[in-house]
């Protein structure tokens, strides 16, 4: 089935604005299909969603037309621990959607002599078009899973490119290789490591995804200065795997409530902002560029109703909201310190009273030194408040 091919995906993503005419040959000596391996489990564009196994010995077919088709695919689920058939429970490396590959390419700007660090080698398909566009001696790719690395670096050189590959803690980045002109993630992070930020030299550019507690994600370009910050705009919406340094087990709801049944000491009042209205990337996105600490998880029963329980990181404080269709007030629970809904509610008319601002239009500092995120809208001086 070679009619869904690499030149009518590459159609597919200039059409879109995602592949650059610049990174075009580099799309053409690097295809897809050298990078992906053998068991896949397709995605679709759009969707944190997985269809079942295929193989390429068992459908090629399939395999084909899901490689060469704008979606992501992924190819390890729980650190490598699960093989199938069937699914894992988290997916956990994959080989990301073509137009997202592209348009975080096209964010970094890299030059032909740049030197550049890549964080999460996964497949080597990133770090095989890097390779193509400044020269495999520019480029060092980490990734801290073992088996995986060694997969890519064995594509990467099928393929013909020799770049520095390294096993490790991409968190650390790798100083041997320092200064980088480029750094671009290929996972996301919570927190933009000090470390990136020390090994880019001035005027230098970090492409990561980045995501705050309260959900939603999108991909930071941030431009390094000579005070040890890094500072600029989201380019647009994103939903990457999390950097397995910063992922977090979250506590049960039970240890929240102290051995009670719901709604245990909870205090009751009502609402008329819907859960539906913050549960959306983008309005996530912004409540989370508010709160600290703070993240939801859905209830959801078979009538279509729903409870959004809210809860925050230092277990003091629960929150929730029962959600029924065709209901313009919902009830409201919330317990310990903090009024975990009230600040939600706060975040969500704040991003609203001001025409509902896109991922564009928001930005994000960061100081190497003490750590501090400092998100804003429009310009760094214009800073997001912080409730709660």
């Amino acid at each position: 089935m070679k009619e869904a091919g690499p030149e009518r995906l590459a159609s597919v993503l200039m059409d879109k604005g995602a592949l650059a005419s610049d990174w075009l040959p580099a799309y053409r000596r690097a295809p897809r299909h050298l990078f992906v391996p053998d068991v896949i489990w397709p995605g679709r564009a759009g969707m944190n969603r997985q269809d079942d196994r295929v193989t390429r010995d068992g459908d090629p077919d399939l395999w084909w037309q899901a490689v060469y088709t704008d979606a992501p695919i992924t190819t390890q689920w729980d650190d490598g621990a699960y093989t199938g058939p069937g699914k894992g429970k988290v997916p956990t490396s994959s080989n990301s959607m073509p137009t997202m590959v592209f348009s975080m390419l096209d964010a970094l700007t890299v030059r032909e002599t740049d030197r550049v660090l890549e964080v999460g080698t996964g497949t080597g398909w990133n770090a095989a078009l890097l390779c193509h566009r400044v020269g495999p001696e520019n480029v060092v790719t980490v990734e801290v899973d073992e088996a995986s690395a060694k997969d890519a670096r064995d594509r990467i050189r099928q393929a013909g490119f020799h770049p520095l590959c390294v096993v490790g803690d991409g968190a650390q980045g790798y100083a041997d290789g320092a200064p980088y002109d480029r750094v671009i993630a290929t996972c996301s992070v919570g927190s933009v490591p000090g470390a990136w930020i020390e090994q880019t030299r001035p005027g230098g550019v970090i492409v990561t995804p980045w995501g705050p507690e309260y959900g939603g994600e999108a991909v930071a370009r941030l431009v390094v200065k000579g005070d040890g910050t890094a500072s600029g705009n989201f380019t647009g919406s994103s939903a990457f795997m999390r950097m397995r340094q910063q992922r977090r087990a979250p506590k049960h709801v039970r240890e929240y409530l102290g051995g009670q049944p719901w709604p245990a000491d909870g205090v009751k009042s009502s609402t008329v902002l819907s859960p539906e209205a913050v549960g959306d990337w983008l309005p996530m996105f912004a409540i989370g560029l508010q709160t600290l600490g703070v993240f939801p998880w859905a209830e959801r029963y078979e009538d279509g109703t729903y409870t959004l329980w809210l809860r925050d990181t230092d277990v003091t404080s629960w929150a929730t909201v029962d959600y029924e269709p065709g209901r313009t007030e919902y009830d409201v629970y919330q317990s310990g310190p903090r009024e975990l809904w009230s600040e939600v509610e706060a975040a969500y008319w704040w991003w609203d009273a001001r025409g509902c601002p896109g991922f564009e239009r928001f930005g994000l500092t960061v100081d190497a030194e003490n750590g501090a995120h400092t998100p804003w809208l429009d310009s760094p001086d214009q800073r997001l408040p912080i409730v709660g």
